[in-house]
């Protein structure tokens, strides 16, 4: 079976990805050796003439490669814009509204995702505090490009080998799709990195590899540089953003009491721009009720995607459910009809699904005059409160917005018990914690957020006696 895979690295692991293999010798057709004439090699010249082509392409290019990194995982990128602009794949932004850029000098910039797009696989991404003209790929015409022509990719194979130059030619083009085939090696890691000619021009954005039987194929994928063009001119149009409600048909009503409805995604559903299967739910929301939501799957990778009434995108999930289950935890920022779309990771998937979730008003914050306050919450740890199963211990769960790079201070007091507070990011790994000593009734973090998203601090008592009121506050600090 011959997969189709993209060249990212996601969520610190190769998904699926390619297996590195020592590369061996196989004899065909009972020949027992194999001999190479001198007539086979190629001549002095022509040797010195592709060395110093691959010399000059990369001085040329590198400058404007960048590497790129996420709570997803890692990419490439090229520079498109002296201010700042970074050209990479929609596949690597996704999920995140910033990410951390670094450039081939090792400078290291906040990227903002300010446009993003599935069909096709692109994304733009604007560096924030650049104060000189950064070193840019100019962008060649498709109608240029044959088959044979000679190719080099330059990007951030496995998130760790950052510059990285590869070549080989153009080995077939996809009119229909759009898409460059080439044998220029491509790994995880290197999506979003441009795919270059010999005068140094991007003429795709390298975007995927075909792998049976996850082996190296040699088969890699870029998307041409005609698209590429027009998705650019959208952007600066505005017609294309990063957050703006999809175009879609009217969607269901989504009843939230907690009750899972089953529905299955396949041929007979709507699509998106990228041919993936979706179904789409609305529902009355509140401003500072806490909605948490999930998306269990069988045969799909779920993924939950979640608009406010203004259209603008607040939330979407992949894994948060465990495994490849989607969830989604957060505090509606208004009050209004909010779009849910279940739809699957991958283009073209089918199966079945579970959707199920709450709305509740418990943990809704307390008003406050205080616009530096992300969070108030004052509550009682007791019969109605959750139970950790290592050590018995009572706790509650509450949600709350953050920009990435506010420093935020949560402060957790109880006259009753010895206190123990958790904060959690938005992909669920523990931010930051804290057991109260030695004053044993207040428990205090502060922490810089590294991300834009939804994070969780979990009110606990240190053992499992410990009970009563408390308070909770979670303010910005700057």
């Amino acid at each position: 079976m011959i997969v189709l895979e993209d060249v990212s690295v996601k969520k610190g692991i190769q998904k699926g990805f390619l297996n590195l293999m020592a590369s061996s010798l196989v004899l065909c057709g009972g020949l027992s050796a194999v001999s190479i004439h001198p007539f086979m090699a190629p001549s002095p010249v022509q040797a010195q003439s592709d060395e110093e082509t691959n010399i000059r392409i990369y001085k040329l290019a590198s400058p404007a490669v960048v590497s790129i990194q996420s709570q997803r995982g890692n990419g490439s990128g090229s520079i498109i814009d002296a201010k700042g602009l970074i050209l990479t794949n929609a596949h690597v932004v996704r999920g995140v509204t910033t990410v951390n850029v670094t450039l081939s000098d090792k400078r290291q910039f906040r990227g903002v995702v300010m446009a993003s797009s599935r069909n096709p696989d692109l994304a733009v991404i604007r560096l924030e505090g650049v104060t000189t003209n950064l070193p840019t790929i100019s962008i060649a015409s498709s109608n240029g490009i044959q088959v044979g022509q000679r190719a080099f990719a330059i990007g951030n194979p496995f998130g760790r080998f950052a510059g990285t130059l590869t070549t080989g030619i153009i080995s077939r083009i996809d009119s229909d799709r759009k898409l460059l085939q080439t044998d220029a090696a491509l790994n995880p890691g290197n999506s979003g990195g441009p795919l270059l000619n010999s005068r140094g021009e991007l003429v795709g954005v390298n975007t995927a590899i075909f792998t049976p039987n996850s082996t190296n194929s040699g088969i890699g994928l870029a998307i041409e540089a005609d698209t590429v063009k027009r998705f650019i001119a959208a952007v600066r149009q505005g017609t294309i953003t990063a957050n703006s409600t999809p175009n879609l048909p009217s969607p269901s009503t989504l009843t939230l009491d907690g009750n899972p409805i089953k529905a299955t995604l396949g041929n007979n559903d709507n699509t998106l721009t990228d041919g993936s299967y979706y179904k789409a739910y609305q529902f009355q929301g509140q401003a500072g009720q806490s909605l948490v939501i999930e998306m269990r799957g069988t045969g799909i990778d779920p993924y939950l995607v979640l608009f406010e009434a203004n259209g603008r995108k607040i939330a979407e999930d992949d894994d948060g459910g465990g495994g490849k289950n989607a969830r989604l935890a957060i505090i509606l920022p208004s009050t209004g009809k909010y779009t849910l779309y279940a739809n699957s990771y991958e283009v073209g998937e089918q199966g079945s699904f579970t959707l199920a979730g709450r709305l509740s008003n418990n943990f809704t914050a307390e008003s406050t005059g205080d616009r530096e306050i992300l969070f108030q919450k004052n509550g009682i740890l007791g019969t109605q409160s959750r139970v950790l199963a290592r050590n018995g211990s009572l706790f509650e769960i509450f949600s709350f917005n953050g920009q990435a790079g506010q420093v935020v201070q949560a402060d957790l007091v109880s006259p009753d018990f010895h206190p123990y507070l958790v904060l959690l990011s938005p992909d669920s790994k523990i931010l930051r914690e804290n057991n109260g000593l030695p004053s044993r009734k207040t428990a205090s973090v502060t922490v810089e957020l590294p991300y834009t998203g939804t994070y969780r601090a979990i009110v606990n008592a240190y053992d499992r006696t410990g009970k009563g009121a408390y308070k909770l506050v979670v303010k910005r600090v700057r």
